[in-house]
């Protein structure tokens, strides 16, 4: 009866053993990706691998960005995050050392009392759990620097918008200060013919309100400005200022743009690392719910003097103990399966949301190579369209001047020369957003 009594508790071990041996299995990833994110574009490197210095070529953009860098707040917090991460990693790594303490103790009264003893413990909760704790930590550290590399590369991207955006308000806000000045030349010019009889009271008071709108969108443009300033202030993390920046003329768009092939994307962007990492991390979390149902093991010891009178050297003043004890979980009121049914699920909304990461990932390159190509094509477009209602503007002009043109056909040249114009610059400054994000998108910004 103890023989078959030895080998049932010997074959329960085994079991449980053999069934153990899983949770130390690192995490593989199965994740399959398709090679259809987007449409490849290879001449020439990746844009997502150039460093921002290389794809800005503006100086004033390039200190205000260095400025973001070093005083935002939400990267500041991210990096604070990362040391956070390495501290929990170090002391995870220490999980495998007992714990040491020393608790002494006096009594003087009524006799010479005392003992100092030398406490130590160590102990496995769970077959495995200290392992996969470890792992995790690990796999926690990784993931707080990809965050923080995806907080820097959207820094770096706000910074490029806003600073674009400033760019349009002051090419708008140029176009409208040419047109103000010229409608007023017009305004004087028809106020003289209707002074001859030449021109109706009408068109005067028409071209004046005319003329009023265009300075009502100058006051626009100018609080605009003040706005974009102050948001870019709040990135840089200093007071509201007026932001320094280049002239509208040096405000081109590139000939060519290169994404590679979508590896790449899983390869640079730290969105997508930091997706993956979590579900590394579910994984290892999942195993420590499965390692809580198996036995633990506790080992503790002290080691001391006590003394009564007598001198610490001599062994009889000596006390030491150790006790050693395995336990295994038979009831918990479901809270052991309950753990591990919760972290399976968990894991597999984390293995979706990293196939999720991975199509918004590429969307997000379809979505700005098409913004960046059609920005380009308008761009032709309208410069077309720009010189040819120019010629338009100054041929209704001088028909008016003769008297053969009515002001209400020099104000609808007026009007179409400047829709043409704001909407010239504004499609070059939505293909430069189109570049600033097909750039983030492909992982730019994190070297």
């Amino acid at each position: 009866m103890k023989d078959i009594i030895i080998k049932i508790t010997l074959a329960a071990g085994l079991a449980a053993l053999l069934q153990g041996c899983c949770l130390f299995k690192k995490y593989s990833d199965n994740t399959e990706v398709s090679d259809n994110l987007f449409e490849a574009v290879t001449d020439g490197p990746s844009i997502g691998e150039l460093s921002w210095r290389e794809l800005f070529s503006d100086t004033l953009l390039c200190g205000l960005i260095d400025s973001a860098l070093a005083n935002n707040t939400d990267l500041k917090v991210a990096e604070l995050r990362v040391r956070e991460a390495d501290a929990s990693l170090k002391s995870a790594r220490l999980g495998y050392l007992p714990t040491l303490g020393i608790s002494p103790s006096f009594n003087i009264t009524p006799g010479q009392y005392y003992t100092a003893p030398i406490n130590a413990e160590w102990g496995v909760q769970g077959f495995g759990s200290i392992t996969n704790r470890l792992r995790e930590a690990k796999v926690l550290a990784l993931q707080a620097t990809d965050n923080e590399k995806t907080v820097r590369s959207r820094l770096i991207a706000q910074v490029a918008q806003a600073y674009c955006h400033l760019l349009l308000l002051d090419r708008q806000k140029s176009i409208m200060q040419t047109t103000e000045k010229v409608w007023g030349d017009l305004l004087e010019t028809q106020k003289a013919l209707m002074e001859n009889g030449r021109a109706y009271s009408t068109s005067v008071n028409q071209m004046k309100a005319s003329l009023l709108g265009v300075q009502i969108q100058l006051k626009d443009l100018s609080k605009n400005i003040q706005e974009v300033e102050g948001a870019i202030c709040l990135l840089l993390g200093s007071a509201p200022r007026t932001i320094e920046r280049a002239g509208w003329k040096d405000f081109r768009l590139p000939e060519k743009l290169s994404t590679g092939v979508p590896a790449l994307l899983l390869e640079n962007r730290p969105d997508v690392k930091a997706a993956g990492h979590a579900v590394e991390a579910a994984y290892y979390v999942t195993n420590q719910a499965r390692a809580a149902m198996f036995p633990s093991l506790n080992i503790s010891g002290m080691l001391g003097w006590t003394s009564q009178g007598v001198a610490l050297k001599d062994p009889a003043s000596m006390i030491y103990s150790a006790v050693a004890s395995l336990t295994l979980p038979i009831f918990a009121q479901g809270r052991l399966r309950a753990n591990l049914k919760v972290s399976k699920y968990r894991q597999e909304e984390a293995a979706r949301q990293y196939t999720q990461t991975i199509l918004e990932a590429g969307d997000q390159v379809r979505t700005a190579l098409r913004d960046c190509q059609t920005a380009r094509d308008k761009d032709v477009i309208y410069k077309e369209q720009v010189a040819t209602l120019l010629d338009a503007y100054d041929a209704t002009v001088e028909l008016m001047l003769c008297g053969k043109a009515m002001y209400i056909e020099v104000l609808t040249a007026e009007n179409a020369l400047l829709e043409s114009q704001l909407n010239e610059a504004i499609n070059l400054y939505e293909g430069h957003v189109g570049i600033i994000n097909l750039y983030v998108a492909l992982g730019g910004g994190t070297k």
